[in-house]
């Protein structure tokens, strides 16, 4: 396998904890139990996983009250988006 492989596994699993934390921590919040920290879900965001995070945020309808993530997950998104075309286009450009 080569590199991109490996970053679109490393994406793929990235994204997919955020989102599966969203929706744990959503469960947490009507149960009222211990919640995954902010920081935490900022952290996974940031690491590359905004997208799953902003698919999460949407399908379990939480968090979207808070301005930080509403905005800040999105534009993670974006950026994201443009640091992996970036990235595609340095890897496959002769």
């Amino acid at each position: 396998m080569d590199v991109f492989t490996y970053f679109l596994i490393y994406l793929t699993a990235i994204n997919g904890i955020l989102y599966s934390l969203m929706g744990v921590d959503k469960s947490r919040a009507r149960k009222r139990k211990q919640r995954i920290p902010e920081k935490q879900l900022w952290g996974f965001a940031i690491l590359g996983g905004a997208l799953g995070g902003s698919l999460g945020m949407r399908h379990f309808r939480h968090k979207t009250k808070h301005p930080s993530f509403l905005y800040g997950f999105p534009f993670l998104v974006l950026l994201q988006a443009i640091l992996v075309g970036y990235l595609v286009l340095k890897l496959y450009t002769p």
